[in-house]
């Protein structure tokens, strides 16, 4: 009687271990770069709306000084400008130029919050005599 070997394994169309678990680590990095990616758009776009906020603030203030139609005096103010749901304040601080028909306004508008206060606009502008 005569001996047959066993067939030999053909072989298959699959993918083995290590090229499934390179793929997979592919894909994890290439996820968490979108990840971060998104992260770092989403935080762009609320600190752009907050800016905004605060330009909005600060030229508000402008605006009331000029529509007052006065000089204003020299010295610094305060106000509170809620925006919404955020706590604003502008500071605003009126110094005398060498021309005495202007002014120059300075506006810094500060987030405040219960731990403390942060900046987030500074802007000025020079306002003359009606």
């Amino acid at each position: 009687m005569k001996q047959t070997r066993p067939p030999a394994r053909q072989p298959t169309g699959g993918f083995t271990l290590i090229e499934v678990l390179v793929a997979l680590g592919i894909v994890a990095i290439a996820l968490m770069a979108g990840l971060r990616s998104t992260d770092a758009l989403s935080r762009n776009a609320a600190r752009q709306s907050t800016q905004w906020l605060a330009q909005i603030c600060a030229e508000n203030e402008f605006t009331r000084l000029r529509l007052s139609r006065q000089m204003p005096s020299v010295g610094s103010s305060t106000m509170s400008c809620p925006q919404a749901q955020l706590n604003l304040r502008v500071n605003l601080n009126v110094q005398a130029t060498p021309n005495p028909n202007f002014r120059r306004i300075d506006a810094q508008v500060m987030w405040v919050s219960e731990s403390d206060t942060t900046p987030l606009l500074q802007l000025s502008t020079v306002m003359g005599r009606y």
